[in-house]
C-alpha cells in the first residue's frame, strides 16, 4: 500500500513537470511575437506623441512666420556702385537683389531648370522629402559625404530666409519644421518665387534676375535655355561653377542640368542638344584689377560714414583708361615668375590708378599697399633732400671713393669708383659710396627724419647702409614721397574717393582736402628736381623718357630681389615695383629696365592729354648761404677784415688762405673736438687732393681771434667725420678704417 502511495505520488509529480515544460515551451513560443506586438503598440504611440509634437511645432512655427509681403521685402546686406572719375560704373559689390520677378514672369524653362537639378518632386512633397532626411541624417553621424543629402527646394528656402549653413542635426531639424510651415502656409508657386528671387547665385547675386544680368548683361525674363541651365547649375556650388571664374566648370555643370532635364521630360531631346558653351556671358569688371584699387578705399566707408545699410554708390578718383594701361604695362613688362605693383597720382594725391598684381583673380594681395620691399637707390631720394637741405648744391663736387664707416665699405654696382665728380653726377649714375659719404655727414637720423617727413611710415633703421635703401617701405609711400617733390615740396595726401551718395543721389560724404604744408625749401626742391631730371635725361633712369621732361629714380636691391622706378611729369607721379612675393632674386631685374620701361609705358599714355611742363630746377639760394660766397668775391682774401659791435675796423692777424674751405659741419650725434695736429693730404684715385680730416686750418689765426673778442682765443673745433669743403670743388672725408 505505502509503496503504491509512493509511486502514484512520483508519477503526479513527473506529470507536474512535464506539463510545466510544455507551458513555458508553450510561453516561449508566444514571446516573441508578442514582444514585437508591444514593441508595435509602443511605438505606434510614441509616433502618435511625435507627429501631435511636430503638428504642434509646425503650426507655432507657421503663425510665426512673416507675411508673403514682409517676406518679399527681406534683404540682407549692403549693395555698393563704385564710380570712376568720370563717373562710369566700374564696379558692383555687396548683395544685388537685381528686379523682383512674380511666377507668371518667370520664364517656364527657368522653373523646370531649378526644378530638375534641386528638388524634382517639389510638386509632390510636404515640404520634406523623407529619403532626403533620411541621408542628410547619414552624412552628419558618418561624416560620409559621398553620399548626398539634397534638401527640397522648400528647406533651401526656409534655410536661406531664416537659418545658418551649419551641417547640424538640431539646424537640420528646424530647417524641416520651417519648410513644413512653409507649404503650410504658402503655394508651391509661392515659394517657387520666392526661392528663385531669394536664392544666392555667386558674385553678390541674389534671385535670378541679379544672376541674368550680372551674367548675360539682360534680365531674366529673357533668358534662353542654356543661360537657364547656367544658373540652375550655379545653386550647388556658385564659386567652383561661377562662369566668371571657371567657364569649362559651368558649362560642365550646365551640361548635367539640360540631361536631367530631358530625363524628367521637362524639355525635349533638341532642346538639350543646345551648345551652352556658345552662350555670351558679360565680361565681369568685378575680378579684374579694379578690385585692387575697390579692396583699398572702401574699408575706408567705415571711417567716412556712419553705419548704414542702404544701398550707396561711391565716387572714386580712379581713371579707368589709366587703370588699364597701368595693367597693361605691368604684365608687359614684369619678368616671369615675378609680380608688379603700380601707384599713379595727380598732384593733389588723387589716386588715378592702382595695380597691386599682375592678377586679382590669381591672388589679391596688394602688394601696392601691403607689401614691404627694400627701395634699394631709390631711397638715395631722402638722401640727397637732407645734403641739400644742409648746404650742398648740385654743382658741388665730391669724390667717389672707397669708403668704410663703422666697419660698413659700401661698392658701386658697377665695382668702380669715378673720383672727382659733381652732385648731379653722383645721383644720377647711383654712386653708392657718395651717397654713404653724405648720409654720414648730415646724418642717418637726419635722413631718417627727411623720409618721415615726406611720408614714409614704415619702420626705419639707422645704421650706414640706410642709406642705400636697407629699411622697408610701401610703393604708395614712396610715390606719395615723390608726388611731394613734383608739388614744389608742399606735402600730399594721397585718397581714393571723391563723395559718396545714397541711392537717391543725397550726398553722405565729399573729401576736403586737407591743408598741405611745405616739407621742404624751394631750393631743395629745385636741387632734387635737378638731380631727379638727370638721372633719367642721362643716368640710370633713360628707359624712362617719354618724349617730355620726366624726373625720376631707379632702384634695385642686392640680387635682383627688387626693382623700382618712381617719377614724375606734367602733374602725374608712378610708383612701379617688380619682384617675387618669396623675395628671391628675379635675373637681369634691374630698376632702370622692366620697372621704368613699365613705367615709361604707362605715362605716354597717362600725360597724353595734359601739356607739356618744365621743370622748375634753377636754384635760388637763400641768404645764409649766399653770404659767405658774396664776400668772396667783393676782395681779395687779404682784405678780408672784422668790425666790432662799437664799429671799429679790426684788421686780421693772418689772412685765409683761399680755396681752403670753411667751418665744416657737425656730424649728427657726434662730439667736436678740439684741434689735432695734422695729418698728411692724401689723394683720390683721380689725382684730386682730399684734405684730411683735421688738416682743415681755422677761419681766422688764434691772434686774431684773440683781439677781436678782446679775450683769450679757443682753439676751432674739428669733427671727427665731416666733409671738408671749400669754395672750389667740395669733397667728402670719411676715416678710412683699412680702405684705400
Amino acid at each position: 500500500m505505502t509503496k503504491r502511495g509512493g509511486r502514484a505520488r512520483t508519477g503526479a509529480q513527473d506529470k507536474r513537470r512535464r506539463e510545466e515544460k510544455e507551458r513555458r515551451r508553450d510561453e516561449r513560443a508566444r514571446g516573441w511575437p508578442g514582444f514585437f506586438v508591444k514593441l508595435f503598440k509602443w511605438g505606434a504611440g510614441l509616433a502618435i506623441v511625435a507627429l501631435v509634437l511636430l503638428a504642434l511645432a509646425v503650426s507655432f512655427a507657421m503663425r510665426s512666420l512673416p507675411g508673403y509681403h514682409q517676406l518679399k521685402a527681406t534683404q540682407v546686406g549692403q549693395t555698393i556702385v563704385v564710380r570712376a572719375r568720370d563717373g562710369s560704373e566700374i564696379v558692383e559689390l555687396g548683395p544685388s537683389y537685381g528686379k523682383w520677378l512674380d511666377s507668371n514672369e518667370i520664364p517656364q524653362v527657368m522653373k523646370d531648370a531649378m526644378i530638375s537639378v534641386e528638388d524634382r518632386r517639389f510638386y509632390s512633397h510636404l515640404g520634406v522629402d523623407p529619403l532626403g532626411m533620411m541621408r542628410a541624417v547619414y552624412v552628419s553621424v558618418t561624416g560620409d559625404k559621398r553620399i548626398g543629402a539634397t534638401s527640397t527646394i522648400t528647406q533651401q528656402l526656409a534655410r536661406n530666409l531664416f537659418l545658418n549653413s551649419n551641417r547640424s542635426l538640431d539646424r537640420k531639424a528646424r530647417e524641416g519644421i520651417l519648410a513644413l510651415a512653409l507649404e503650410m502656409k504658402f503655394s508651391k508657386e509661392q515659394i517657387l518665387e520666392l526661392y528663385l528671387n531669394k536664392v544666392y547665385f555667386g558674385g553678390g547675386a541674389y534671385g535670378i534676375d541679379s544672376a541674368s544680368r550680372k551674367f548675360f548683361s539682360h534680365p531674366a525674363t529673357e533668358l534662353s535655355t542654356g543661360e537657364a541651365a547656367i544658373i540652375a547649375g550655379l545653386v550647388k556650388a556658385p564659386s567652383r561653377y561661377s562662369p566668371t571664374a571657371d567657364v569649362d566648370a559651368a558649362v560642365a555643370r550646365a551640361s548635367v542640368v539640360l540631361r536631367l532635364m530631358k530625363e524628367q521630360g521637362r524639355i525635349s531631346p533638341n532642346e538639350a542638344a543646345v551648345d551652352v558653351s556658345a552662350v555670351k556671358l558679360k565680361q565681369d569688371k568685378a575680378q579684374n584689377s579694379v578690385r585692387y584699387f575697390t579692396d583699398y578705399v572702401l574699408p575706408q566707408l567705415d571711417m567716412l560714414l556712419p553705419e548704414t545699410f542702404e544701398p550707396i554708390e561711391v565716387w572714386t578718383t580712379l581713371d579707368v583708361g589709366m587703370q588699364r594701361a597701368a595693367t597693361t604695362a605691368i604684365k608687359a613688362n614684369v619678368p616671369k615668375g615675378a609680380q608688379g605693383a603700380l601707384v599713379s597720382l595727380d598732384r593733389d594725391g588723387a589716386i588715378l590708378a592702382l595695380v597691386g598684381g599682375t592678377d586679382y583673380v590669381e591672388t589679391n594681395y596688394n602688394r601696392a599697399v601691403n607689401a614691404m620691399r627694400q627701395p634699394g637707390s631709390a631711397w638715395k631720394l631722402f638722401v640727397y633732400l637732407a645734403a641739400l637741405e644742409a648746404g650742398y648744391t648740385p654743382d658741388d663736387r665730391v669724390v667717389d671713393t672707397p669708403v668704410t664707416i663703422d666697419g660698413w665699405s659700401p661698392r658701386n654696382s658697377t665695382g668702380g669708383f669715378s673720383g672727382e665728380i659733381d652732385i648731379r653726377t653722383a645721383f644720377a649714375y647711383s654712386k653708392n659710396t657718395v651717397a654713404a659719404q653724405l648720409g654720414n655727414e648730415v646724418g642717418f637720423g637726419t635722413v631718417a627724419s627727411m623720409a618721415r617727413r615726406f611720408g614714409i611710415t614704415t619702420p626705419i633703421s639707422t645704421y650706414p647702409s640706410m642709406v642705400l635703401g636697407s629699411s622697408e617701405v610701401r610703393v604708395i609711400d614712396m610715390t606719395r614721397a615723390f608726388a611731394s617733390i613734383s608739388s614744389k615740396g608742399q606735402s600730399v595726401e594721397p585718397y581714393g574717393i571723391v563723395k559718396v551718395t545714397s541711392a537717391d543721389g543725397e550726398e553722405l560724404y565729399r573729401h576736403r582736402p586737407r591743408s598741405s604744408s611745405s616739407l621742404a625749401p624751394d631750393y631743395v626742391v629745385a636741387g632734387i628736381t635737378d638731380l631727379l631730371q638727370t638721372t633719367v635725361n642721362t643716368g640710370t633712369g633713360r628707359a624712362a623718357q617719354i618724349g617730355r621732361p620726366v624726373a625720376g629714380k631707379t632702384g634695385t636691391t642686392n640680387s635682383n630681389k627688387d626693382g623700382w622706378f618712381l617719377g614724375f611729369s606734367s602733374g602725374i607721379t608712378t610708383g612701379v615695383w617688380m619682384g617675387r612675393d618669396d623675395a628671391k632674386p628675379v635675373g637681369g631685374l634691374q630698376g632702370g629696365r622692366a620697372p621704368a620701361q613699365a613705367f615709361a609705358a604707362f605715362m605716354r599714355y597717362a600725360v597724353k592729354d595734359r601739356p607739356v611742363e618744365e621743370f622748375d630746377t634753377k636754384v635760388q639760394l637763400p641768404e645764409w648761404q649766399l653770404e659767405p660766397d658774396d664776400e668772396f668775391f667783393f676782395g681779395k682774401p687779404d682784405d678780408y677784415y672784422f668790425i666790432d659791435e662799437q664799429g671799429n675796423l679790426i684788421e686780421p692777424g693772418r689772412p685765409q688762405e683761399p680755396g681752403v674751405g670753411e667751418m665744416p659741419f657737425p656730424v649728427e650725434g657726434e662730439g667736436q673736438p678740439g684741434r689735432q695736429p695734422p695729418a698728411p693730404d692724401r689723394r683720390s684715385p683721380n689725382g684730386v687732393l682730399v684734405p684730411s680730416r683735421n688738416s682743415a686750418p681755422p677761419a681766422a689765426s688764434d691772434d686774431f681771434l684773440e683781439r677781436a673778442t678782446g679775450g683769450q682765443a679757443q682753439p676751432t673745433p674739428v669733427p671727427s667725420s665731416t666733409t671738408t669743403r671749400n669754395r672750389g670743388p667740395r669733397v667728402i672725408e670719411i676715416p678710412q678704417s683699412g680702405s684705400q
